[in-house]
């Protein structure tokens, strides 16, 4: 009587030290789930910050060295004299130089030779059409008139029923306009998770559905592979689950 009662109390100590042992590691489970998420939020609020700020500093160190090298040796014996270093004094420098030469560009004078330079370097083989495209490129980015992208664009492609994000670039016009001989527009594809290549087809307006959200927001959208959704979506999104 007495081994059976010793057996239950042995049993009964089992299980109470299995659920001791159980509730142990539920706590270390949470515990740790409670770690890796900080450390992932962690993660997830230092890593934009330190790595733009890394790479602004490389880029700004990177045209700093480039400048110094431009400059006339007296004044880089005096700048390598200062006892300590400036970041950025190159890329002052640099941007005066710029706003100096967008000057001179401007006027009477620098304005003819900035066609004989243009002039000049037409001419040549090979430079020639580099050049040009640079120079169109470059044109299309920076005036005041036009815009690179100027509306993002639902279309079904490859096939009907599935959906692809396009920028539009402009109206199509010239050759393909008149042999297509209907309204088109030209639109660029890109690529995910670079948007810097991609392809551009011509498509019918009636083909195409207009979005609210902006080239910005659309670019975001492809590089984060749909992860980060435009701004109007997200707060929809998160209205709706409230």
């Amino acid at each position: 009587m007495s081994f059976i009662k010793n057996q239950e109390k042995t049993k009964r100590r089992a299980e109470h030290i299995k659920k001791i042992r159980e509730k142990e590691q539920r706590v270390f489970m949470q515990l740790g789930a409670k770690v890796r998420a900080y450390f992932f939020t962690g993660i997830l609020v230092t890593a934009p910050v330190s790595i733009t700020f890394y790479m602004a500093y490389q880029i700004i160190m990177w045209i700093d060295n480039g400048v110094e090298k431009l400059l006339p040796p007296q004044i880089k014996e005096y700048y390598n004299n200062i006892p300590f270093t400036i970041p950025g004094l190159g890329v002052l420098l640099l941007l005066v130089a710029l706003i100096l030469i967008g000057m001179f560009a401007a006027g009477f004078v620098g304005s003819f030779f900035v066609r004989l330079g243009d002039w000049i370097v037409k001419r040549m083989p090979v430079i020639s059409s580099i050049y040009s495209l640079l120079k169109q490129v470059f044109e299309t980015l920076f005036s005041n008139k036009n815009q690179s992208f100027r509306q993002v664009v639902l279309l079904e492609y490859p096939r009907k029923g599935i959906w692809i994000l396009g920028f539009v670039s402009g109206n199509t016009e010239g050759e393909v306009k008149s042999k297509i001989n209907q309204d088109m527009l030209n639109i660029f594809i890109p690529t995910t998770p670079n948007p810097t290549s991609g392809f551009l087809i011509f498509v019918p307006k009636e083909d195409v559905i207009m979005l609210d959200m902006s080239v910005e927001d659309g670019l975001k959208f492809v590089v984060s592979c749909g992860i980060v959704l435009p701004k109007d979506k997200a707060q929809q999104l998160k209205q709706l689950s409230r």
